[in-house]
């Protein structure tokens, strides 16, 4: 029934439904303006952004969020509205492709643990958005981090 129901919907779509996974966009403002943090994947230990899969009802926002304690030691405010999306094919370690579709949440980071869940699996880095945009290999990703700016005369507890 599944196959069948997949099947209807790559000829309805002309492609594979999109699997919604959610990610947060660390950032912090210091004397030199914005940093965001990237985090490395645990596979290939290319530059990625905290991102995983909603779980149960979870609000896409709260996720983000606690993807971002798991995979990098942050915790902070999270933005309820999306920066936006991009999408990619996930190579499970099964072989199977999956196509998703990932909303970025802007995550203020007011902490940023000394040892978190995924410590020994991966680097973090904080960078300008321009330097982080040049490190992510998702054009959609870049753009989203690269356009990323808060404006300076709100203070911090109104920004995001």
């Amino acid at each position: 029934m599944r196959r069948t129901l997949k099947a209807r919907l790559q000829s309805l779509l002309g492609r594979r439904p999109c699997h919604v996974q959610v990610a947060a966009l660390p950032w912090r403002r210091t004397a030199d303006g914005i940093e965001v943090m990237l985090i490395t994947s645990r596979r290939t230990r290319r530059w990625v952004v905290p991102k995983g899969w909603p779980e149960g009802d979870e609000h896409f926002w709260d996720a983000a969020a606690r993807e971002a304690a798991e995979e990098a030691g942050l915790s902070g405010t999270i933005s309820d509205a999306s920066l936006g999306s991009y999408f990619y094919n996930k190579i499970r370690t099964s072989g199977e492709e999956l196509r998703c579709e990932v909303k970025v949440y802007p995550l203020e980071v007011e902490q940023v643990a000394e040892k978190w869940r995924e410590r020994r699996q991966r680097t973090r880095r904080w960078m300008p958005p321009h330097e982080a945009a040049q490190c992510v290999k998702e054009p959609e990703l870049a753009a989203l981090i690269g356009s990323f700016s808060v404006d300076p005369s709100q203070p911090l507890e109104a920004v995001a």
